[in-house]
């Protein structure tokens, strides 16, 4: 396909930058309506370019199918593309594979089905424009507009199926903007479509006479007009779609599809006399028709009229036959002012044409009177149908009349209604002001029974009578309370029903207003088309001839100075030839010496051809270099993933031991961005027809096959915390298999001996669907893998919700465990002495401590680094969200993190509390190297899940890969210092035994005893280590209960 530049300076890949960009935000998950700037600038990239097929990859490549919000606003952003768009995008979607695949996971086939008429009638573009349609298309056969209608109608009642399905899924206590903007291109659509179809519908009767065959039609088109109404009242109550764009009005009553106003009886015996069809004449266009034949159509009606009416009743016939006379005598007088216009035409085209023939000079005089006449018998034309518009604008003064008679006798009837409503209102007031004055008046009493009952009180202290007399009015006090209870009762439902009364008489009031409005509104757009209509057509007709005026009497000024300027060019001619004569001399020697110089450029242009043949072969050469080189480098990394896999497979290799599900996770999640990486790298690339651009290629595929390499490595190290009784690890290590199997295919399909024979949007398919494979190994590899996370769900539950503050939290706690592990260390060194041991114990003590403090301080300067290289990657990675945003949208690299800071923690204190029972003789030194070793894994754990978000050649992450050195040289100095403490105890052990003087018989008994010690140490050792293993299992699994 040839590419297209616009006309206007942009710059191509900036565009394909932005238009990915714009795409990625109108597909955002939030519920929220596409943004029009988003779908217009996808609209404006396909009318620069005239193509649509950056936006289809861009949608195949993002994650939109995963999310129902995401793939609903693509398809919304979508309907507004093909509608808005350049006609290739039309046809261009038609042959697209991603609304299939969307199908698969959606229910209805809106788009589908709007995509499926355009394949069958390309001649609709997507806004259904008719003025479009009948400059494409002229149709001749009347079955094949009858089916083309059918079909229109069918893909209408398929939108207002889909709008139905929208309102029903209205939620109330939600916003539903999302929902609401897709309502907007089904307005505006459907609107297209019923405008389309009432024009074809009129063209039908007006070029059929069987009007029987289109009631199906009829019958569909009004009941779609009706459901229109409901829909375009629905949407307009949607205030946020009124304004997004104007809601069509349509009229109760569906228009009328019989041209020239005949009643359907008529129509309907017009078509029962007619038996059979005549071969229908060739139709031009479906509206427009010529004037003699709709003379004769009228003549023949009226013959028919004529016909009916004499079997009417003879006092009917005495009545109209004037008006029938009068009728006809008009008729006559039309048809013999149109005979003496056409003769007088005649005789003008016969005068005009011997003039010409006589006047061959004056040609152009005569075409202009020519038009001048024509223009004056149009304008004799157009009075004659400003006096048919006459008539029509009194018939339509009569009909606004019996609309403004209608609409006062509903003003009447409501006023009643109002009035009545009135009435009852008055009644209710009156009930509620006499329930309130019985009301105070009930309260009065009560609070005078009060009074009277607290001086009761103080008066009936010791008298029994006054005691009775408290009792009765304590039982008259109740008495009124229940009376005013019922009485405050009634005054509420009075309230209540004079509420609904009113809310009633509000809804109805408003509602005989707004059809008052409606009314007027309608009988003024009536009145008000009809006056402009009249007056924009005088106006025409006036500029039209003073135009004609004009240009005649310009016309003839331009043909004098034309006879004048033939005469000086004459002399000129003349003049002109001389001096050419004496000009040609000179031409000739100039031109001798230009063919000289011709033959000396032909020698130095077959020279350039042949250097540039000479660059073009280096340049391919140079090419094949290079593709050559791209291929060894994918081979490596093929043989890397290799590598990784065969120990993946080996029983003898048991991947990284220290490596948590966390940290896989984070691992998993690094190799699915470097494979995207490497998919977006290649395809510009190959954009760059496999020129430029190598470098990243190089780069995102070594980084590629290293995280696959990583991703290997971590899953086999993860099986150890599978149950035994289940297949989790061999499911493990399967999914693992088929995602290194995927990237070594992904690497091998996009060497050049594969894509060399194939097109450039073939290539480009190939690298995505390659993407994809991986992509989604990847996905399964991560699903198994959290199930190993039993207690992911409760991470968010701690530091009340905020993942971000638990980070944190983990980071300083383990400084204030490495900080308390230093304090006791220098306690331990700052401690007197213990008198009681050998020098040689307190030189061990010493080394120990010292070595263990060296441990520490490197530790807290990794914690440092890391504190520092996580706070750059969270200010990097984050924009403008905050540090909990970025943690939880990151989840998996976090509880990496914080699983690392548990893990340094914890072995922190595990380290100092082996050294000191080590000094205190209750640990020995074999766990004082254990220790060290879990101090300098969890390193290892906390730099590699750093390293998984630092970017390339941080100075940071420099200085974490720095320290953790530094921590791993200081554990391996501990480790060292034990084992060389370890050998002299072993060799001072040893040094008191001399097997020289033993005997054969005790030499053997003591070799006997020492390889029973030995299969004992083997047997122990091997129930150790699997003692080991389920220890690991079932502590990984429970350390947040630990917490």
């Amino acid at each position: 396909m040839e590419i297209h530049y616009p006309s206007r300076p942009v710059d191509r890949e900036k565009a394909e930058h932005d238009l990915a960009l714009n795409i990625k935000k109108a597909t955002s998950p939030d519920e929220t309506a596409p943004k029009q700037k988003h779908v217009r600038k996808c609209i404006v990239y396909t009318w620069d370019y005239h193509t649509s097929e950056s936006i289809w990859t861009g949608l195949k490549v993002a994650p939109i199918l995963t999310d129902e919000v995401q793939t609903f606003k693509a398809l919304i952003t979508v309907h507004k593309i093909i509608r808005g768009g350049h006609p290739n995008t039309l046809k261009e979607a038609q042959n697209q594979t991603w609304l299939e695949t969307c199908a698969r996971t959606t229910t209805g086939d809106g788009m589908r089905a709007k995509l499926t008429y355009h394949r069958h009638h390309p001649e609709f573009n997507g806004n259904f424009d008719y003025e479009d349609y009948i400059s494409l298309k002229n149709v001749d056969d009347p079955n094949e507009g009858y089916e083309t209608i059918s079909e229109l109608m069918t893909l209408q009642d398929q939108i207002d199926q889909f709008q139905k399905l929208v309102f029903a899924h209205f939620r109330q206590s939600s916003n539903n903007e999302c929902r609401i903007a897709a309502l907007v291109p089904l307005v505006e659509e459907s609107h297209a479509i019923y405008k389309f179809l009432t024009n074809m519908l009129r063209a039908m009767h007006r070029r059929t006479e069987a009007i029987d065959a289109l009631t199906p039609l009829r019958t569909r088109y009004n009941a779609q007009h009706y459901g229109l109404i409901k829909f375009y009242y629905e949407c307009s109550n949607l205030k946020y779609l009124t304004s997004l764009i104007t809601v069509p009005k349509l009229p109760q009553d569906p228009p009328s599809l019989i041209d020239g106003g005949s009643s359907t009886k008529h129509l309907q015996t017009k078509s029962s006399a007619s038996s059979s069809f005549s071969d229908p004449e060739p139709i031009t266009e479906f509206w427009k028709e010529n004037e003699a034949q709709k003379q004769q159509e009228l003549e023949r009606q009226r013959l028919q009229y004529e016909e009916q009416q004499k079997q009417l009743a003879q006092k009917r016939e005495m009545e109209l036959q004037s008006q029938r006379m009068m009728e006809l005598q008009r008729q006559r007088e039309l048809e013999e002012q149109q005979r003496i216009q056409q003769e007088r035409e005649r005789l003008a085209r016969e005068q005009l044409m011997r003039e010409q023939m006589q006047r061959h000079a004056e040609g152009r005089v005569a075409e202009l009177e020519r038009e001048l006449l024509n223009m004056k018998n149009n304008f004799e034309r157009g009075q004659m149908m400003l006096e048919q518009y006459d008539r029509r604008v009194k018939g339509l003064e009569n009909e606004m009349s019996q609309l403004n008679l209608h609409a006062q006798q509903q003003i009447k009837s409501k006023d009643e209604m109002l009035k009545n409503l009135q009435d009852q209102l008055l009644m209710w007031r009156n009930k509620y002001e006499a329930l309130a004055k019985l009301y105070s008046q009930l309260r009065q009493e009560h609070l005078e029974l009060i009074n009277k009952f607290k001086n009761a009180q103080l008066k009936a202290n010791s008298a029994q009578e006054a005691i009775d007399k408290m009792e009765r009015m304590e039982r008259d006090m109740r008495a009124k309370n229940l009376e005013l209870a019922d009485m405050i009762r009634e005054r509420d439902r009075s309230r209540h029903e004079l509420d609904r009364l009113k809310s009633s008489q509000r809804e109805d009031l408003e509602r005989a207003k707004r059809d008052l409005n409606e009314a007027n509104s309608r009988v003024e757009e009536l009145s008000r088309s009809k006056n402009n209509e009249i007056s924009s057509l005088m106006s025409r007709f006036n500029k039209e001839k003073q135009e004609l005026e004009d240009s005649l009497r310009s016309k003839q000024s331009f043909v004098d100075d034309l006879l004048r300027q033939i005469e000086e060019k004459k002399n000129d001619i003349e003049r002109v030839a001389q001096e050419k004569d004496d000009e040609i001399a000179i031409m000739q020697s100039a031109v001798d010496q230009s063919m000289t110089l011709v033959a000396q450029m032909q020698q130095s242009t077959t020279e350039a051809e042949r250097y540039q043949a000479r660059i073009d072969n280096l340049l391919f050469d140079h090419l094949k270099d290079l593709n050559e080189i791209l291929d060894s480098i994918f081979q490596t990394c093929i043989q890397k993933i290799d590598d990784s896999l065969y120990e993946l497979e080996s029983p003898m290799q048991t991947g990284n031991q220290n490596a948590t599900p966390e940290y896989t996770l984070s691992m998993i999640e690094k190799a699915t961005t470097e494979c995207s990486e490497f998919s977006y790298a290649f395809q510009k690339f190959l954009k760059s027809s496999r020129t430029n651009n190598h470098t990243e290629v190089i780069k995102s595929a070594t980084n590629f096959s290293q995280a696959i390499a990583d991703v290997l490595v971590n899953s086999k190290g993860i099986t150890r915390l599978a149950d035994e009784d289940d297949e989790i690890s061999e499911e493990i290590v399967g999914i693992a298999k088929i995602a290194a199997n995927m990237s070594q295919k992904f690497l091998l399909n996009v060497q050049s001996f594969k894509l060399d024979d194939l097109s450039l949007s073939k290539r480009t398919d190939i690298v995505l669907q390659s993407d994809m494979d991986v992509q989604t190994a990847l996905q399964k590899l991560s699903k198994v893998t959290e199930g190993l996370l039993r207690h992911t769900l409760d991470v968010t539950k701690k530091a009340d919700g905020e993942i971000g503050n638990l980070v944190e939290q983990e980071m300083l706690h383990a400084a204030q465990v490495i900080k308390e592990a230093m304090e006791r260390i220098q306690t331990l060194m700052s401690r007197p002495r213990d008198l009681g041991l050998s020098a040689h114990e307190l030189n061990v003590h010493d080394a120990i401590l010292e070595s263990a403090l060296a441990v520490t301080n490197a530790i807290a300067n990794l914690i440092k680094c890391a504190t520092d290289s996580q706070e750059e990657i969270v200010a990097q990675g984050r924009g403008t969200s905050s540090h909990a945003a970025f943690y939880k949208k990151n989840n998996r690299w976090t509880e990496g993190l914080i699983s690392a800071a548990k893990a340094i923690a914890l072995a922190t204190n595990l380290l100092i509390e082996t050294a000191d029972g080590v000094i205190h003789k209750t640990h020995n030194l074999e766990q004082l190297i254990v220790a060290s070793n879990e101090v300098a894994a969890a390193t290892a754990q906390l730099v590699a899940a750093s390293r998984v978000k630092a970017d390339f050649m941080s100075k940071t992450q420099d200085r974490l890969e720095t320290a953790s050195k530094a921590v791993t040289e200081a554990c391996k100095a501990l480790v060292k210092a034990v084992k060389t403490i370890a050998a002299k105890q072993f060799e001072q052990n040893e040094a008191a035994i001399d097997y020289s003087k033993l005997t054969r018989h005790e030499y053997k008994v003591t070799e006997m005893e020492q390889q029973v010690e030995i299969l004992k140490l083997e047997k122990e050792l091997t129930n150790a280590r699997r003692k080991l293993a389920e220890i690991r299992k079932h502590g990984y699994h429970d350390e947040d209960d630990e917490d």
